[in-house]
Formats: C-alpha cells, sequence, structure tokens
C-alpha cells in the first residue's frame, strides 16, 4: 500500500486492486506527476498475475475534477506534447490492461475526470455523481480518449452536445444515457464497484481480456484516436482561447473567449 501522502493510493483486496487518486485539496486534478504515477500504477496493476480487476476512484468528495488548470499556462506546442502523451499514458494503461478496471465515481469526474471514468469498462456512480466534459470551458477540445469513449457510450450526437455545451449530467441522468452502467446511493459507490470487480475477479481472466480487447482493441481504432487528440490539445494550448479559459478560472468569472 501507498503511504498516505503519496499522489495516487494502491491497496489490495483478495485479488482486486484498488488505485485512488489522492489529491482531495484540489478534487483529484491531474497535474503531470499525478498522471506519470496513476499511469505506472495501472500499468503494473494489468502485468500483475495477483490482480485479477482493478477499482479506479478518487479520495474525498470527488472522482476526479479534471486536469489541473493551476498548473497549465500558455505554451508552444513542443512543451504541451509531454503533457498531453502523459494523459494518453494512462488510457493506453486501461485500454491495454487485460484486467477489467471499473471505475467507482463519488461526486465531480469533469473534464479529464469524466475521460478517465469513460476509459474504464465499467462505471459506477453515486446518484448525486456528477458528469460534464468542461474541456471547451478553457479553450480546449478533449483528450484522455474522449473522443472514442463518449461516442461509445452515448451514440456520435448526443456526445457532440455533451462536449460543446458541457452541462453536469447527474447520476440517474447518466445511467439512462448509458453515460454509466450502475448507480448507487451517495458514498457507495466504492463498495459497489469492489463487489462488482470481486464477480469480474472470479470469471475466467483469459475470456475478459478477449472481450476488452474487441470492444478497445485496433479493431475500433481507438489508438488512433489517442494520436489525433495528442495532436489537437498541443495546438490548442497555444492559443488565446486557452490563455483567457485558464484566466477566467483564476479570476472567478465567466472566460470572454475569442
Amino acid at each position: 500500500m501507498s503511504s498516505d501522502d503519496a499522489l495516487v493510493l494502491v491497496e489490495d483486496i483478495d485479488r482486486v486492486r484498488v488505485v485512488t487518486i489522492n489529491r482531495p485539496e484540489v478534487r483529484n486534478a491531474l497535474d503531470i506527476p499525478t498522471r506519470i504515477v496513476l499511469a505506472e500504477l495501472l500499468e503494473q496493476a494489468g502485468s500483475d498475475d495477483r490482480v485479477r480487476a482493478v477499482v479506479l476512484t478518487g479520495a474525498g468528495a470527488a472522482f476526479c475534477s479534471g486536469g489541473d488548470i493551476a498548473t497549465m499556462v500558455r505554451q508552444p506546442r513542443h512543451l504541451t506534447l509531454p503533457r498531453a502523451e502523459a494523459a494518453q499514458r494512462v488510457i493506453r494503461a486501461i485500454w491495454g490492461s487485460p484486467k477489467p478496471v471499473i471505475a467507482a465515481v463519488e461526486g465531480a469526474a469533469f473534464g479529464a475526470g469524466m475521460a478517465l471514468a469513460l476509459a474504464c469498462d465499467r462505471v459506477v456512480a453515486s446518484r448525486d455523481a456528477r458528469f460534464a466534459a468542461t474541456f471547451s470551458k478553457v479553450g480546449l477540445a478533449g483528450d484522455m480518449g474522449i473522443f472514442a469513449s463518449l461516442p461509445a457510450r452515448v451514440g456520435p450526437a448526443r456526445a457532440k452536445q455533451l462536449l460543446m455545451l458541457p452541462d453536469p449530467v447527474a447520476g440517474d441522468e447518466a445511467v439512462a444515457m448509458g453515460l454509466v452502467d450502475r448507480v448507487v446511493e451517495p458514498g457507495s459507490a466504492r463498495a459497489a464497484a469492489l463487489s462488482d470487480a470481486s464477480r469480474l475477479a472470479d470469471m475466467a481472466p483469459a475470456a475478459l481480456a478477449a472481450v476488452k480487447e474487441f470492444f478497445s482493441g485496433e479493431a475500433r481504432h481507438p489508438h488512433a484516436v489517442l494520436a489525433m487528440e495528442v495532436d489537437r490539445q498541443a495546438d490548442l494550448f497555444d492559443t488565446d482561447d486557452f490563455a483567457e479559459g485558464v484566466a477566467a478560472f483564476h479570476e472567478r468569472r465567466a472566460p470572454r473567449f475569442g
């Protein structure tokens, strides 16, 4: 188990590995060090024979509020690419793992946090959880696989609307539209996800790995989407609109995009 002050905590419960983003003071926002550690730990879980399923969650009151805007500044493409690629490494670790990964969502799953949850094989959310693809609010389009995972769950037309007009979607509405797979009472998402993970841990691992391969493998080209997302995100980081979005966040006002 990781120490309590670690960016990401790890706990093994029987054959289930629980991976917890541990930055509750910023609602588990993802800065670059957290992305790197999270990717490494997910990769380790995928290759560990003792692990049969993974639960991914966040410490405190939120799952993940998205990218850490406090660490974002306007910068040229060549400086942005490592940041974007660190984010995509997390998603590759989930998609490329032969183990089922379940997101346990309490509170906010915004921007990159929503993308992170949707990258998982199953999403268990509390009734008062909120999902919003808030990338456009800071002048970005989205990354972390959301252009593959979101339309796969809700269809391309609805996915486009959720990305362009990122109003929060609560648990009951989210399950009705297929955004999440199971809704539970507030405070019980982790326990419910652990219960589901235990069931999956009892199933044939090779069969589950094959299911994952068919749904998120090269047959559906999600990895091509990752490459495209890195390319677009790197361009958008060096725009006036992104600089304005970050400034508006810090100044607690509505952004005025050009």
